[in-house]
């Protein structure tokens, strides 16, 4: 019997779906409430931080050359895509989801583009965060059937704290500035 060390190999060799353990979950685990707050306190910067730790996920799990930082930066014209990765992410246990990936990233584009209305309509973008739920609440939905151990991200930190404090100041002060107009 001759075996040929340089033939290619017959094993048949199948993809296995990714597993997940430690703290390592699918998606940026993070909780609702700690998702509203550090938006509104940061007037939104979370929400870029949101982004950016969602396609660093994305970019890990599936080994693709994306740019979660450009990504995130321009959250306008990729958050409908990051939506949909959340959407079509097939999670044994969880069937089939009905996020309108669609809906939700057209609301927030425009919820968020109208911060640059004049004083003070411009308030009404600091409810582009709440288009975020339906989409974390599937994130943690994931992350929970894939990893019961991950760790869910829902308290705050010191650096959170400083956020939420130096923000929330900041935060009063352009309301009031807002109306005063």
């Amino acid at each position: 019997m001759d075996i040929n060390p340089y033939a290619p190999p017959t094993a048949i060799v199948v993809d296995a779906a990714p597993t997940f353990s430690g703290s390592i979950s699918p998606f940026f685990p993070v909780s609702t409430t700690k998702l509203i707050v550090l938006s509104l306190c940061t007037l939104g910067l979370y929400e870029v931080y949101w982004f950016y730790k969602n396609w660093q996920q994305i970019k890990a799990r599936d080994q693709s050359d994306i740019w979660p930082a450009a990504r995130a930066i321009f959250a306008i014209f990729y958050c409908s895509s990051c939506f949909k990765h959340i959407r079509d992410f097939e999670t044994p246990g969880l069937g089939k989801t009905s996020l309108a990936a669609g809906e939700l990233a057209a609301g927030w584009i425009i919820i968020t583009l109208l911060g640059r209305l004049p004083d003070p309509f411009w308030l009404i973008s600091l409810g582009a965060p709440f288009f975020l739920l339906p989409v974390q609440s599937q994130v943690n939905r994931i992350n929970a059937a894939i990893n019961p151990e991950h760790d869910p991200n829902s308290r705050f930190s010191v650096a959170n704290w400083i956020a939420v404090v130096l923000g929330a100041i900041l935060l009063v002060l352009a309301v009031i500035g807002a109306m005063m107009n």
